[in-house]
């Protein structure tokens, strides 16, 4: 099995990237926030930058898939969700895509599945499945996340005009810890920021 590869991004899709390693060229499945990050990583360095990957090897009867992250806490967290009856791996990318894993984390270990169908967009049944396969395996937070300004910031900015994914997009970029008003006008910064960027 493959644990890790260490390589240049030779393309970059939406939803993989080709990553050339001693000549084999891998196909990596990644999450949007980690090919933002990647993306940031070669606009900032030279093209030919080696970025490391920590890799889950996925094998089915017909296939092998790989799946990469930056971080190692990101293949732990991702490795729990597909473990959950009813999630496979492209589901736990996409809620691994949603919001910062100390927020997920909070979520399943005060049983919150409201805030994960807000959220993610997953059905009620299968939020209520990841708490409970989930819940034991995870740690309270010390640090307490409030998801209810969460909610509220996400509220907030889509009373604003801003759609869904740009109000979650902005943010995971926002301090965890922040009070609600906080959240939205770090929030609107970078909104705005990413408007005059265009």
């Amino acid at each position: 099995m493959i644990g890790s590869l260490k390589g240049k991004v030779i393309l970059k899709t939406e939803k993989f990237l080709i990553l050339e390693t001693a000549g084999v060229g891998y196909k990596i499945s990644v999450s949007p926030d980690t090919m933002s990050k990647v993306s940031t990583l070669l606009r900032s360095e030279k093209n030919d930058i080696i970025v490391s990957f920590w890799i889950h090897t996925h094998v089915r009867e017909d296939m092998l898939d790989l799946y990469g992250f930056l971080e190692r806490q990101e293949l732990e967290f991702f490795e729990m969700l597909i473990n959950v009856s009813g999630i496979g791996p492209k589901g736990a990318l996409a809620i691994l895509g949603i919001t910062s894993i100390e927020t997920l984390r909070k979520a399943i270990s005060t049983g919150d599945t409201s805030y994960l169908t807000k959220i993610s967009g997953i059905g009620k049944k299968t939020a209520e499945k990841i708490v409970i396969e989930l819940r034991d395996k995870i740690s309270e937070e010390k640090n307490d996340v409030s998801l209810k300004e969460e909610l509220d910031a996400l509220e907030a900015l889509k009373s604003l005009g801003y759609s869904q994914n740009e109000a979650r997009e902005a943010l995971k970029k926002v301090p965890v810890n922040a009070d609600t008003n906080t959240k939205i006008r770090e929030a609107l910064k970078i909104l705005g920021s990413h408007a005059k960027g265009r």
